[in-house]
Parts: structure tokens; sequence; C-alpha cells
């Protein structure tokens, strides 16, 4: 800290001066060689990555992870394949396949449109068809009319869409938005049109407006906080600085990293939380030493040595628990970890940067311009305990046994619901009724049953070329699961398929099988027929026929993402508290307290888990937060959680302790040290978490479910951890324990290096306190 933030200081003016520099590099660079947002992701060592490779080797571009799109419609009455419906519709699809992002667009009862439309499936020959005889004739009919998408009924029927680029990534958002217009144009009382697709659905949807609504609170309370405008908008500003940086830098990253398309929004949403708790922060620091009679450009030095260096702490932690991910050894958690790491990394240097060179500019100033509720300050009048929090304190030392009890009590209570966890990512059924992607949903549910918005896709390796015994032995015991609709080709339609020349790929070693459950994508019976395909089903084909079945498919690629995440939880949780607790152990040279604050954390991701699956999946609350449906909850969010929430619970755990343990080290009293810890910092420390509580809970009001999902769980962390762990629990548990909060061997202490957050006053200021004339402007 006597580096960069002390030269912001003493020399202001070069400092903005090259912040400003720097911004627009940052800026710049975002903005000319940013690169593209994507959602694919590799899981290497799972079923569905082979089934993957296989079914592109057999069938090329048509068997590529499908990020494409879907346009479905159906006519109030009649056939949705009647002339007077097509001849509404293919104008439309006709136009779309035009667009330079869209590939090919499929037609009905007509050849494909596009400009890289895959060549049609080759059919049998001339001669080969006057040897059909008429059974497989009939049978070839029977196959062309099930592959055709039309409902049975002939009331739905829908087209499929190829993007551009690998899994849909060149779609610009132009394209997408005319896609969506053209498609809302043509509903009516008599015909309902809708779309489905991720690449389409991020592509087309707005920017989020909820940052603002956070912003706006956050304003409200620093306003009352402060009683001063510049007070409390230097937090914004700073945070909104940093944050613009940081949303350049994912940009910047996806060039080299898969970077997911709510990335950014994620993103925006730690990076303003914790960018304006950093400044805060600093901010409160340097108004206290005001407050004490120092003098301004002192004060500014006092903030940065002081509560800079916490802030330098806190946003370590953060950014080491973000980039822990990449111990999961998953490339889309690796795009994710570095996109929030960047934007915590800019809002913090935005904090120890340029905040310390504005208030060094601004001088008294920065805590001028009050407002009628804002107080007088006391000049040169301190008091170490505060004077609401010593009572505070008081009452709860009184008995700290009952606070502690009923705080912990609390936590667990509202951890239970995590004990039903289910993870998986959810359908298309849970986004708001009138929203395109579910009316899609409903419309293929109806027209083609539950299980064809998430159907398996089957790769069948052959044990010889062209083994049609083997082939049908496969489609046979498929059919026959339990749990599964029908399959393509059924056991009808196999001659049909097999007079097809291209029936098992280039090579005549690779078949494909789609098969459609009974039930929908997120519906656990659907979880528990793959795991039936997987371990009972396809064994039994193998045995019997030699064919090697992997289950492939986007349900199956998500199946495998849960697995693959809840087998590395340990190992990443191992890391991250381990790292965490070994620096607390460091910075204050205790075994209990850092033991207390790693269990603790755990507690609070819990007991939020518990509240977000009460919410998700059990449905309490859901029309308050504008849920249409529940549903399991997305595999990477408790690790995304976790990562973020064991960083805020070690920021307020410095914060607080750190300055307990500077009385402690000087007077020895646990009591009067805890209580000087919450008369120091508890203050900030609310304030801090209600904005950070507010700006995360503000993103709930997003129709996005993943980010609607993320508000919840990480507003709900943020309140559990900050107002019942450390503001009654940690200070009653620690009066409970009295001294042995500092206890540590002899020999480790010896070894240990002497860090310290909390400076003494005379490390800081060596000249005299100089009267601070407050600003009335």
């Amino acid at each position: 800290m006597p580096g960069l933030s002390t030269w912001a200081v003493r020399r202001p003016v070069v400092a903005l001066i090259a912040w400003f520099i720097a911004l627009v590099g940052v800026v710049g660079l975002g903005a000319t060689i940013g690169g593209k947002l994507n959602d694919s992701f590799s899981l290497p060592e799972t079923e569905s990555t082979t089934a993957q490779t296989l079914l592109e080797q057999a069938l090329g571009k048509r068997g590529a992870q499908d990020a494409g799109a879907t346009i479905i419609w159906s006519p109030q009455t009649g056939s949705a394949v009647s002339p007077q419906v097509l001849a509404t519709v293919d104008p439309v699809l006709k136009k779309i396949a035009s667009l330079d992002s869209v590939d090919c667009v499929t037609l009905i009862g007509a050849p494909s449109v596009g400009t890289d439309c895959p060549p049609a499936t080759a059919g049998p020959t001339p001669e080969q068809l006057a040897q059909l005889t008429d059974e497989q004739k009939t049978a070839m009919a029977a196959l062309a009319a099930a592959a055709a998408p039309v409902s049975k009924d002939g009331t739905v029927a829908y087209s499929s869409i190829d993007f551009a680029g690998e899994n849909g990534q060149d779609l610009t958002a132009a394209d997408a938005k005319t896609i969506l217009a053209e498609i809302k144009a043509l509903n009516s009382d008599g015909l309902t049109v809708a779309a489905s697709g991720q690449a389409l659905e991020f592509a087309g949807a707005e920017p989020p407006s909820s940052e603002l609504y956070g912003v706006l609170f956050a304003i409200v309370i620093l306003l009352i906080a402060f009683g001063s405008l510049i007070a409390a908008g230097l937090p914004i500003i700073s945070a909104i600085f940093g944050l613009a940086m940081g949303q350049m830098g994912v940009l910047i990253a996806a060039n080299f990293l898969d970077v997911a398309t709510f990335a950014p929004t994620l993103a925006a949403m730690i990076g303003l939380g914790v960018g304006i708790d950093y400044s805060l922060f600093v901010i409160n620091r340097y108004r206290q030493a005001l407050l004490a009679g120092h003098a301004p450009k002192k004060s500014a030095q006092e903030a940065v040595e002081t509560a800079g260096r916490a802030v330098l702490f806190a946003a370590g932690t953060v950014i080491i628990a973000l980039l822990g991910l990449f111990v999961l050894r998953i490339n889309f958690f690796n795009g994710l970890a570095v996109a929030a790491a960047l934007t915590v990394l800019f809002v913090m240097l935005s904090a120890l940067w340029m905040l310390p060179a504005l208030l060094s500019l601004l001088g008294n100033k920065a805590v001028g311009i009050r407002l009628p509720w804002g107080k007088k300050p006391e000049l040169g009048v301190t008091h170490p305990e505060g004077k609401m929090w010593a009572k505070y304190g008081r009452l709860l030392q009184k008995r700290p046994l009952i606070p502690a009890v009923l705080s912990l009590g609390l936590v667990v209570v509202l951890a239970i619901p995590m004990l039903s966890l289910r993870l998986g990512f959810s359908d298309d059924s849970g986004k708001p009724t009138t929203s395109t992607q579910r009316v899609a949903y409903d419309l293929k549910a109806e027209g083609f049953g539950p299980g064809s918005n998430g159907p398996f896709i089957v790769a069948v390796k052959l044990p010889k070329a062209n083994d049609v015994a083997a082939f049908t032995a496969a489609v046979k015991g498929l059919g026959a699961a339990e749990g599964v609709a029908d399959t393509l080709p059924n056991a009808a339609m196999l001659p049909a398929y097999l007079a097809r020349p291209d029936a098992f790929g280039p090579d005549g070693t690779i078949g494909t099988i789609v098969v459609t459950p009974t039930t929908a994508p997120q519906d656990e019976a659907t979880t528990q027929l793959l795991d039936r395909l997987r371990e009972e089903v396809n064994p039994a084909i193998t045995a019997s026929s030699g064919a090697l079945l992997y289950v492939g498919g986007t349900q199956a690629i998500t199946s495998d993402f849960t697995s693959v995440l809840t087998d590395a939880l340990p190992l990443f949780l191992l890391l991250v508290v381990g790292l965490g607790f070994l620096a607390l152990m460091l910075l204050f040279h205790s075994v209990v307290v850092p033991l207390t604050a790693a269990i603790t954390s755990l507690l609070s991701f819990a007991a939020a888990t518990g509240v977000t699956v009460a919410i998700f999946q059990w449905g309490w609350l859901a029309d308050i937060v504008g849920l249409s449906g529940t549903g399991p909850i997305f595999p990477f969010l408790p690790i995304m959680v976790f990562a973020i929430l064991f960083g805020l619970s070690m920021d307020y755990q410095v914060f607080l302790v750190s300055r307990m343990q500077e009385e402690w080290n000087s007077t020895k009293d646990n009591s009067a040290a805890i209580r000087r810890g919450l008369g120091g910092s508890g203050r900030v420390v609310v304030i801090a978490a209600a904005i950070m509580a507010i700006v995360f809970g503000s993103f709930i009001l997003d129709s996005n479910s993943m980010i609607k999902l993320f508000g919840v769980a990480l507003s709900s962390a943020v309140v559990i951890d900050a107002f019942i762990i450390r503001l009654v629990f940690i200070p009653s548990f620690m009066t409970l324990l009295g001294k042995s909060n500092w206890w540590l061997p002899a020999w480790l202490d010896k070894f240990l290096p002497k860090v310290h957050i909390e400076p003494s006053d005379d490390q800081i200021l060596d000249d005299e306190p100089e009267t601070l004339v407050p600003s009335n402007s």
C-alpha cells in the first residue's frame, strides 16, 4: 500500500491522468479487439462427449452440438401445414434464411433454404427403389412422415434454423432481433408462432436494466448513512468506473477463453456490489480521520493505510476464490472465473487508485454538502466503541450464549431445504408464460409430447460395418425401455431406415437413434431414464449384440456436467477454504479465528442454498420473485455462489476482527476488544452489506431465470452472513471463548511473519492534528 495508493494521495492530478489513460486504454482495447461470447463447453472423459464425437464423425454438421433455433407454429383451427398457413409462414422463413447470421432454414414439404444447407439426406437410387418391396416402400413413407416436423394430428409444425459459426456464436444481436420481430408479427388470432433456442434468446435479449435499480437503492442508503451528497456519490462513481473497465476486460478475455453470454451480467452484479463496498470502506475511514481532526491529506493517507489494506486483502481473497474454479478443469468455468475476477480487480484498483486521488483533491469537500438529516460533526471527538454499537455490544455480551444459539439455530433452519437440493438445468417451462421460449416449449410438448423438448441422441458403434442385426437389437432394446415414448427409427421404420445408403455414416460403423422420453427435460424421471439407459439397458444390448451405445444430446450433456461438478466440489471447497484459513491465520496469528470464519462461511453458504432451494425448487415466494415455474438448481450456481460468498464473508471478518485484534494486542481485554471492533467497523459493515444485498437483489427483477437465481442466492447469502453470522454470532461466540480466540502455538507464532491490516496511529500520522473546517456548501 505505500506504493500505488500513497502516490495517488501525494500526486493526485498525475494519478488521475494516469487512471484516465488506463481507462481509455482498457475500454479502447475491449471495443476494438473484444472477443465473442459463447456458451460452449467441453466435458472431457464423459459419455456425452464420446457420443458427440461419434455423431459428428457420422453426420458431420448435422451431428454437431445443437446451437440453432426452432420456429414452431399452430393455427387456431385446421392443419399447421395447410396451404393457407404455409403461405403465411414460408415467406418469413425464407426472409430469415437470407440473414447473414443464418446458414439454413428448413421448410415443410420443400428443400431447405439458406447459404450453407447440408446436402439432403440421400435416398435410394431408382435402381434401389425398384428392388424395394411394397412393405419396404410403405415403411420408408412412414419413416419420412415420422421424421417430418409435423405432429401426428397435424396441428403443430416447426422449422429448424442453423446459425453461422461454431455453436451459433456468429449470430448478431441485430439478426436475432429481426428474427424475433418477424415471428412476433406472424402471430394473430388464428395463428400462434414462437421460437426457442439459447443462442437466439441471448443474442436477442435486451440489456438488463436491473443494475440501475441497484445503483439507485445504493445511492439512497449512502445518502441516509453519510448525510452528504459528495460522500454518497464517490463510492458510486468509483464503482462505475471500475465496472466499465471490468466489462471491457471480460470482452478482452473472450479472445482467449470461452466466456458465457451471461458472464458480463454476472460480473456486473459482483463488481457493482463489491466496488461500492470497497470504496465505502475507504471513504468511511477517511471521514473518521477528518472528524478526529486530522489534515485532509493525512486522512486520505490513513484511509489507504488501514481500510485500503483491508480492501486489498479482501479483493485478493475474492479473486483467489474465483480463480479456484480452475481446479474444476472445465473451460466454461474458466471463462466465468476470469470474467468475475477481472471485474473485482478493476473495481479494487478504482478504490485504491482513483478514489484516494479524488479524496486528496477534494479535501474537506469530500464530506461536504450536508443534507438536512446530516449531523454536524463533532471535531476531535471520537468514541472508540461507538455510541449505539457500545450499547449493542454490551447487550450481546450480557448473555452471549443466547444470541449465539439463536443465530446459529436460525441459520441451521434456513439450511434445511438444502437437503433436498437437486442440481440440473431448467427447461423453458420456467420462463414467463408470455415469452416466445415458453410458448414454443408448450406448443412442442402439446404436439410432440413433453419429451420432445429434450430427446437423447444415442450413438451406436457397430461391431462391424453395416451390422444390421446389432443396430436392430439396439433400436428394439431402447424402444422397449421404461420411460421411452418412442425412438427414431423405431422397429416399424427399420426396413426404410436400413435402405438408406448413409444409414451408418461414411464408414458404415456408426448408427444414430433419437430417444424421446415420456417426461419433460427437467423432470427427475428423465434423469432416472438416462441413468437406466446407461447402467441397465445399454449394457444389456452390448452384451447381446456387441454394439457400443453412448447416450448424448443436450440433456445428457447437462447431466454429465452436473456429475463432473459434483465430483469436483470437495476439492474446490478444500482448496478455497484451506487457503482462506491459512491467510487468516497469517493475518490474525490465531487458530480459532480463521477456523470460526471458515466454518461459519460454510454455514452461511448452506443457509443461502436452502433459501434458494425453497424458492426455486419448492416454489415458496415464487410469485414475489416473479417465477413462472419451479425446477432444479443450475449445477454451477453452488460453486459460483460459494466462491463469491467466501470472499465476501472473509471481507466482513477481516474488517471486524482486525479492529478487535488491535484492541486485544493493546489492552488484552477480550470483551472490550470485541465492543471496539463492533464500534469501529460494525456500522460500515451494515451499510456495505445492505448495499450489496440490494444490488444483488435488484437482479431478481431480471427476466432471465439464471440471473434471477443468482440474485436470490447472493442477496440471501450476504444478508445471512453479514447480519446473522458476522454481527450476531461471531461477537457472541468470541465473547464466550474469551482469550482462547487469540491462541496460537508458541512455535508457530514465532514462525509466522507479522502482518497488520490496521497499523497503529503512530505508524501513520507523524504530524500534529489539524483542525477540520467542515464545508457547508
